[in-house]
């Protein structure tokens, strides 16, 4: 009885995990797809993109598992179930979701150190005419060499770096850290990877800090104000054609008797014809927006798009609340900087970790909301790319456009979203802390009560209690998930100090996204340093 409960929960939260598999490549397929420039679309870097963010959200897909596993161990009265009843068997269980982030890790080293790079220079020695196929085989391996320089340095340094407690410092309180990463095995083939894995992480912070704080107001935003009216636009345009116009024939008149333009109004004529080119492609998407049935039917939808503005809105505000409450908790009860700000449960009301523990019991709940809560990111994450473009310090390396984004800005993307999935399982670690590292999971506290009456003696009583570190140790089972993010205690240190960053990141691009005024409706569909040839992906 009890082998058969344990292969129909196992069943049950990993048939939950092959949904959720199908649902990730669809949707992956479809997003890449919908952002692919037509013109020039390739196969290879199209795979590419599709499984590199398939990977990373099938690795997201994983915690919810996880955390499921590690909770239906137990009944709501703490006591074990009988097929987890054996220390062996609940080990066992956990080392599946062990070896599937063993395996969805080394796949992302093998992605973002080998895979995309190479496919990434390819596509970039291409441009050339006069390299042949062999060539830019030679050339693209020649630069991911380097990336794969990198790789190593980090598994090296992964593989050496010390774990002890810093010199100083209280040793009760890191026997405590430490008693919890034995679980996860000394290994230092796994201390390598949890390091470079680590050290991605720490650049998906970075682009979270930049892009996803910035999505998450300017989506909302967009949204609620809506774009302007395209009668009006088209209006506005013809004007400023006519007006251009104007001025050109103004600058032409000057040189009609033959004498030649001066060489300031030889450049004002250029910029006013190049400005001019600019108004007519702009026209003419202006027209096309004008008949479209989307644009139509957005404007009947422009009611649910205000209230979906404003759930997204208070969905960030819940989430920058959490995050603060959290980040507070840690300041004031954690084990400190020097441990990474490392906290063993939750002592004051976050309201996200009691949603996420109220739903858990009722799966697959808390799996659909973690699930939407990963979307999210994406989909804030990817509105700030869209409206920030893709940067490297002060220069702007490519812009995402729906139809038009070139193969490398489709491969930069989904690089980029990689890292940023990458740091949402810590995002949703500092979100819902007590969720992620133990579950629904409670122990069993047996405690000894005087007995009144004719009988006296002493009574057992038996009381539950929400795991934490304070629980035996053979009690409370820890999610694989919270070990991988805290192997490194420097690096917990690094992501408590980003949350902070985030958080005032969240509140600039608040401020920044109330004073921008309406989009257009045709907005990133003209640049000045686009062509006309990028035209035809819009007319056919």
């Amino acid at each position: 009885m009890a082998a058969q409960s344990l292969l129909s929960e196992s069943v049950l939260g990993w048939s939950i995990f092959t949904f959720i598999l199908l649902i990730i490549l669809a949707f992956c397929w479809v997003y890449i797809r919908k952002f692919q420039s037509r013109q020039e679309s390739e196969v290879v870097s199209t795979i590419t993109a599709i499984c590199a963010l398939a990977i990373a959200l099938i690795t997201s897909a994983l915690l919810p598992v996880d955390i499921f596993l590690v909770s239906y161990m137990k009944y709501p009265n703490g006591t074990y179930k009988e097929w987890a009843s054996n220390n062996e068997t609940r080990g066992q269980i956990e080392d599946t979701v062990l070896y599937g982030y063993y395996t969805l890790y080394s796949i992302i080293l093998f992605c973002v150190f080998l895979w995309i790079p190479f496919v990434y220079f390819y596509y970039e020695e291409r441009d050339d005419d006069n390299v042949n196929k062999c060539s830019q085989v030679k050339n693209a391996l020649k630069y991911t060499i380097g990336f794969v320089i990198v790789c190593v340095v980090l598994l090296t340094i992964g593989t050496f770096v010390p774990l002890e407690a810093p010199p100083g410092q209280n040793s009760t309180q890191w026997e405590k850290v430490q008693y919890l990463f034995e679980e996860l095995g000394s290994s230092r083939g796994l201390r390598a990877l949890s390091f470079s894995i680590s050290s991605l992480t720490l650049i998906g912070m970075l682009a979270v800090i930049t892009y996803t704080a910035y999505g998450m107001s300017v989506l909302p935003l967009n949204l609620i104000k809506g774009t302007r009216s395209v009668v009006y636009e088209r209006l506005e345009n013809t004007e400023d054609i006519d007006d251009v116009e104007h001025q050109i024939e103004k600058l032409k008149s000057k040189c009609k008797d033959g004498r030649p333009l001066s060489s300031r109004d030889r450049t004002n004529l250029q910029e006013l014809e190049g400005k001019l080119q600019v108004l007519r492609r702009r026209g003419r998407h202006l027209e096309i927006a004008e008949r479209n049935c989307c644009t139509k039917v957005g404007s009947a939808l422009r009611p649910v798009k205000i209230l979906l503005g404003i759930f997204f809105i208070l969905v960030a505000l819940l989430f920058t609340v959490a995050l603060f409450i959290s980040n507070l908790d840690k300041a004031l009860h954690s084990a400190g900087i020097s441990y990474g700000f490392i906290i063993f449960g939750t002592n004051l009301t976050n309201p996200l970790n009691e949603l996420l523990l109220a739903l858990q019991p009722v799966f697959p709940l808390d799996y659909i909301l973690i699930t939407v809560i990963t979307m999210y990111f994406v989909f804030t994450s990817m509105a700030g790319i869209r409206n920030m473009g893709i940067w490297f310090f002060w220069i702007r390396l490519y812009k995402i456009r729906p139809n038009r984004t070139r193969p490398q800005a489709l491969l930069f993307l989904c690089m980029i979203l990689l890292l940023i999935v990458l740091h949402t399982s810590y995002m949703i670690y500092s979100l819902a802390p007590q969720y992620v590292m133990y579950g629904s999971q409670k122990y069993l506290v047996q405690s000894q009560m005087a007995s009144a009456g004719p009988t006296s003696g002493n009574a057992t009583f038996g009381t539950t209690r929400i795991c934490d570190a304070d629980a035996p140790e053979d009690q409370c089972t820890v999610t694989r998930t919270y070990l991988f993010l805290h192997k490194f205690w420097f690096f917990s240190t690094i992501y408590y100090f980003g949350n902070w960053a985030f958080i005032g990141a969240f509140l600039i691009g608040l401020v920044v996204s109330c004073c921008k005024g309406k989009k257009s409706v045709i907005e990133g569909e003209v640049e000045a340093d686009d062509s006309d040839l990028s035209d035809d992906e819009y007319v056919h």
